[in-house]
């Protein structure tokens, strides 16, 4: 999956858990941080916003989870040079590069950062995730976790 070294590391889960799927960032957070595993922080939101730079600085990597529509695979994607990104435009809806970003323009500091998106179909209301969703969620909660233990 990913090769992540047991470092400080910030795991920030987010997506609109009303939404079926779309929770399931937040349902991955959760789940990590019932692991009680030394060396992992986790942040389950519904969405990005400034104020989550004020928690990453804290750490020397960082893992985004979120859900992807029109997406047949799992997806991970290395936030490693800020510069080849355009600029966002401080709106209300922030990305994982865009916070990355401003962690490095406020505080000089540029903590390594992954981003994994979990493909998903159904947005309805409600808060029930697909079985299929599911097992790609506890899929990545293994793996990281097994990256984690002491």
């Amino acid at each position: 999956m990913i090769e992540i070294e047991k470092k400080p590391t910030l795991v920030i889960g987010y997506g609109n858990s009303l939404r079926s799927d779309d929770g399931i960032g937040q349902k991955i957070a959760i789940a990590l941080s019932q692991l009680n595993l030394k060396n992992l922080t986790t942040i389950a939101t519904h969405q990005l916003t400034p104020e989550l730079v004020e928690k990453i600085i804290q750490f020397e990597q960082v893992i985004f989870i979120d859900a992807q529509i029109n997406s047949e695979k799992i997806q991970i994607t290395k936030i490693d040079n800020i510069n080849s990104y355009p600029q966002q435009n401080w709106t209300h809806h922030l990305n994982p590069i865009s916070l990355i970003n401003l962690t490095n323009k406020l505080y000089n500091k540029f903590p390594q950062g992954w981003l994994i998106t979990i493909p998903i179909k159904n947005t309805n209301f409600g808060e029930q995730i697909s079985p299929e969703v599911q097992i790609m969620a506890d899929n990545i909660i293994n793996n990281l976790g097994k990256n984690f233990l002491n």
